[in-house]
C-alpha cells in the first residue's frame, strides 16, 4: 500500500495525504520519501494543479524519520549517509522552490502544510520547507525538533531553516534543548504560521489566493538578513559568543551532537542557503558516524520505548491499577500519590498521624499551586486530581485496593508491622510493593503471608521528576506481581527496569561505587575540584562530591554502617579511607545540602558557593595531581564494572535495562548510551586491559570480571552477545 496518496479537487488544489499503513503515527521511510517526491513532480508538472496541500490521514502529522533508514545508511558508510541526507535536502528544496524560475522567483506553485496534530523531527522539517504551515487547534499536539535528545540533530534542513526563520537565539531552545510546544505557542514563536479549526480548508484557501511573492522564502529573496545578525555582524557576533558559552556551559563539551549542531549553524550562517544545507549534511554525517549517536538512539529511543511497552512483562491478564494504597506520607509517599492521582488512579495516603497524612496531601496541593502560577495547570484540573487522594490514618480505607506501595522508614521491623497491618484489610489478590532503596526484598517478604505477591517498586527522588522506576523481584515473587508493577509504571508514564533481588539492587549498586571513588580520591589527595569537574567533562550531570551533598552525607554514613554490619569480615578493607572522610564530615555536622554544609559551602539560601575550604584540613593534597583521563576512568570503571557484575550474577537480566536504567536513574553519561554501550564503544579487549592497569594501581575493586575477560578473548560486544534484537541504530 502507498504511504502517500494525492487527490486533485475541482478547485485545482492537489491534496497529498501521508498515511503510513499499519502505524499509529507516520514516520518517513525510504519508500515514502520516493513516493512523496514523485507526487510533487506530478503536481508541479500538471497545469491543472494550482497549488498543493500536504497533510496526514492520521490524528498526528508525523513523528520523525524511520530509524531503520539511518541505520541502513550508516551500515553503508560515510558516503551513503552524506548522499542520503543530500537527497533529502534536494527533495525538500524542490518543495520550497516549487517550480519557480531560478532568477525571477516567479511561476512557482504554492505549497502549504496542514498539520492535524503532532509534528516532530522530519514531521516538522517537511512543513518548514513548505510555503505556509497551518496547524489544528489541538492543545495536545506537540511541535518540535527533539533530535538532540537522542544524540543527533535536525539534519533534514530543520537546523538551517529554523535559524534563518527565528535567528540563532530564537531557534536555540528548539534545536539545542529539543523543546516542543503546542500549536498556539508554536505560532507565537514563529515556527508555524496559522492555527485553524480546519487546517486543510485553511491551507486550501491560502493556496488559491497566494501570489508569487507569498511563496518566496525570506532567505531566497534579495536583501535577506538573518534575524539577530550573522556571525560577522556586531550583534550576531555577540549572539554566537553567547550561544557557544551556553552550549559548553550546559554540556561541558561531552555531547558530540550539540557541538556539531552549533558548528553547522555558525558555518552555515556565513554562506548561501544551499551551501548551508550542504554544511548541515556534513555535520549531520559526522554525528551519525560517531558511535555516540547510535548508542544514544538505541538506549534513549529504541530500548526505552521497548521497556515502556512491556518488553520483559511476563504473561498475565491486564493488571491496570484502580485503587492504590500508599503507606507513608513523607516526600516519597506524597510524590507517589501525586503521580498516581495524575494517572487517574484512586489513592489512599496513610500515615500514623492525621497531621502527617494531611501534610503529604498538602505537598501535592503545593505542586499544583506552582503549576497554576506557571500556566501549566488549572484550578479545575488540580481539584479533580486532589479529589482522588484520601489522606487518612485508617487502614480500613485500603479495602478494595489492588496495589499497595509502602514507603515508610527504612527499618525492617517498621516495614514488617506495616505489611501485616495492611494484609489484614486488603483483598487476598492485592499486590504489596515496598519502595525500599537498600533492604533486600526477600527479607522484607518474610513478613508477608503472600510472598509471591510481594515485590519491590523503587522510585527515585523526587518522584514527580525522575523518569525511572526500578522493579525488584524477591526469591518468591510471582509473575502477576511483576506484571502488576509494570502495568502500574506504564499507567504513571515512567520507564521501568526489572531486576532480581540483591543488596542495593542495580541502580544503587552502581552509583555507590561512583560516589565512593570520588570521595576516595579526595581522601588520597586529589583536588576535589578536579574530581567533580572530570565527572562533568564525562557528561555526568553532577560530580560525585556534589551528588553526595545532594543525597546527604548522613545517608552515606547510615549505608556504610548497615553494610559493614551485614557483611562483617567481607566488608571491603579499601573502604576505610572513604568511611574516615565521610564520618569526619558527619561529626562536623556537615550533612550536605540539607544542612547547608558538606563537601561544598552554601549561603543561607542553600546556593552552592564552591568547595568547602576546610577540606584541606581533613585530607592531604598530592603535589602531583593525576591526569584528567585517569580520574575519569576511575569514576567510569567504578560504575560499569558493577553493572557487568550485576549481569554476571543474574541481578540484571537484560542489558537494555542496564543501559536505560543507568541514564535515567543517575544520569550516567547519556552520550555513551549507558554502561554496556560505553564498554562496546571502548571494545572489550581495551576495557579488560584497562581494568588490569587500574586494579594494579588502585586495588581489587577494579579487577576485570570473568565475563568481560571472556568477551575480550572472543572479541565480543555486549549488544552482539546479549542484545536481544536491540541492534545499534
Amino acid at each position: 500500500m502507498a504511504e502517500f496518496t494525492m487527490e486533485t479537487g475541482a478547485d485545482g488544489v492537489a491534496v497529498i495525504t501521508w498515511d503510513l499503513p499499519g502505524k499509529s503515527m507516520n514516520v518517513l521511510t525510504l519508500a515514502g520519501g520516493a513516493e512523496l517526491d514523485a507526487l510533487i513532480d506530478e503536481a508541479l508538472g500538471d497545469e491543472a494543479v494550482k497549488g498543493i496541500v500536504i497533510t496526514s490521514g492520521k490524528d498526528s502529522f508525523a513523528g520523525g524519520m524511520d530509524l531503520n533508514v539511518l541505520g541502513a545508511m550508516k551500515e553503508n558508510g560515510v558516503e551513503a549517509v552524506f548522499d542520503g541526507v543530500m537527497d533529502l535536502h534536494r527533495r525538500l528544496r524542490k518543495i520550497e522552490l516549487a517550480g519557480m524560475d531560478p532568477k525571477t522567483k516567479k511561476g512557482g506553485k504554492p505549497i502549504a502544510a496542514a498539520l492535524p496534530g503532532t509534528a516532530m523531527g522530519i514531521g516538522l522539517e517537511l512543513p518548514l520547507a513548505c510555503h505556509r504551515i497551518f496547524a489544528a487547534d489541538n492543545p495536545k499536539a506537540k511541535i518540535g525538533l527533539p533530535e538532540i535528545m537522542v544524540g543527533i540533530f535536525p539534519g533534514g534542513g530543520g537546523t538551517t531553516r529554523l535559524v534563518r526563520k527565528l535567528g540563532v537565539m530564537g531557534a536555540s531552545q528548539y534545536l539545542l534543548q529539543g523543546k516542543s510546544v503546542d500549536p498556539k505557542k508554536a505560532k507565537g514563536a514563529g515556527i508555524i504560521d496559522e492555527v485553524a479549526a480546519d487546517p486543510v480548508a485553511a491551507a486550501k484557501e491560502w493556496v488559491l489566493g497566494a501570489s508569487d511573492t507569498d511563496i518566496v522564502k525570506p532567505w531566497d529573496a534579495k536583501g535577506y538578513k538573518m534575524p539577530g545578525g550573522a556571525p560577522y555582524h556586531p550583534a550576531g557576533f555577540q549572539t554566537f559568543v553567547g550561544a557557544n558559552a551556553m552550549v559548553n556551559g550546559q554540556t561541558w563539551g561531552a555531547f558530540p551532537a550539540a557541538k556539531a549542531l552549533l558548528s553547522a549553524v555558525y558555518e552555515g550562517a556565513m554562506v548561501s542557503f544551499d551551501t548551508a544545507l550542504r554544511i548541515e549534511a556534513r555535520w549531520f554525517t559526522n554525528v551519525i558516524m560517531n558511535p555516540s549517536s547510535g548508542a544514544m538512539i538505541r538506549s534513549l529511543f529504541l530500548n526505552k520505548e521497548a521497556l515502556e511497552k512491556g518488553a520483559n512483562r511476563p504473561e498475565a491478564p491486564d493488571q491496570t491499577v484502580k485503587k492504590l494504597g500508599v503507606m507513608g506520607a513523607g516526600m516519597m509517599g506524597a510524590g507517589i500519590a501525586l503521580v498516581s492521582a495524575q494517572a487517574g488512579i484512586e489513592v489512599v495516603l496513610i500515615d500514623q498521624k492525621q497531621e502527617s497524612a494531611d501534610k503529604g496531601k498538602a505537598y501535592v496541593e503545593s505542586y499544583f499551586e506552582k503549576g497554576i502560577k506557571r500556566g501549566k495547570s488549572t484550578p479545575e484540573k488540580a481539584a479533580k486530581i486532589l479529589s482522588r487522594i484520601t489522606a487518612t490514618t485508617d487502614y480500613d480505607a485500603l479495602k478494595g485496593a489492588d496495589l499497595i506501595i509502602e514507603a515508610v522508614f527504612e527499618d525492617v521491623g517498621v516495614k514488617a508491622e506495616v505489611t501485616k497491618n495492611v494484609e489484614a484489610v486488603v483483598p487476598e489478590d492485592c499486590i504489596f510493593a515496598t519502595n525500599t532503596s537498600t533492604l533486600p526484598i526477600s527479607d522484607l517478604a518474610k513478613a508477608s503471608k503472600r510472598p509471591e505477591q510481594f515485590i519491590g517498586i523503587h522510585f527515585f527522588s523526587p518522584v514527580e521528576k525522575m523518569a525511572l522506576v526500578e522493579i525488584i523481584k524477591g526469591e518468591k515473587t510471582g509473575d502477576r506481581a511483576v506484571a502488576k508493577s509494570l502495568d502500574y509504571v506504564r499507567q504513571i508514564r515512567k520507564t521501568p527496569i526489572v531486576v532480581n533481588d540483591a543488596r542495593f539492587f542495580y541502580a544503587n549498586r552502581c552509583i555507590i561505587p561512583y560516589l565512593n571513588e570520588g570521595a576516595r580520591m579526595v581522601a588520597e589527595g586529589v583536588e576535589p575540584v578536579l574530581v567533580d569537574n572530570a565527572a562533568r567533562l564525562l557528561g555526568m550531570p553532577v560530580g560525585p562530591l556534589q551528588l553526595i551533598d545532594e543525597t546527604s552525607i548522613d545517608l552515606a554514613v547510615t549505608i556504610a554502617k548497615a553494610t559493614k554490619e551485614a557483611l562483617g569480615d567481607k566488608y571491603p578493607k579499601d573502604a576505610k579511607p572513604v568511611d574516615d572522610l565521610m564520618f569526619a564530615l558527619y561529626d562536623k555536622g556537615r550533612l550536605g545540602r540539607k544542612s547547608n554544609a558538606g563537601f561544598y559551602a552554601y549561603d543561607e539560601k542553600g546556593k552552592r558557593q564552591g568547595l568547602w575550604e576546610g577540606l584541606d584540613e581533613l585530607t592531604p593534597t598530592l603535589d602531583e595531581q593525576p591526569e584528567v583521563t585517569e580520574v575519569q576512568h576511575r569514576l567510569m570503571f567504578a560504575q560499569v564494572l558493577e553493572a557487568v557484575r550485576a549481569l554476571e550474577e543474574g541481578v540484571l537480566e537484560d542489558i537494555r535495562e542496564g543501559d536505560v536504567g543507568a541514564i535515567l536513574g543517575w544520569g550516567f553519561a547519556p552520550w555513551s548510551g549507558g554502561p554496556f554501550s560505553w564498554l562496546d564503544i571502548l571494545g572489550a579487549p581495551y576495557a579488560a586491559d584497562r581494568c588490569d592497569q587500574l586494579a594494579q594501581r588502585y586495588g581489587e575493586r577494579f579487577s576485570c570480571p570473568d565475563l568481560l575477560r571472556e568477551m575480550a578473548d572472543k572479541g565480543q560486544t555486549f549488544y552482539g552477545r546479549f542484545g536481544q534484537g536491540a541492534a545499534a541504530a
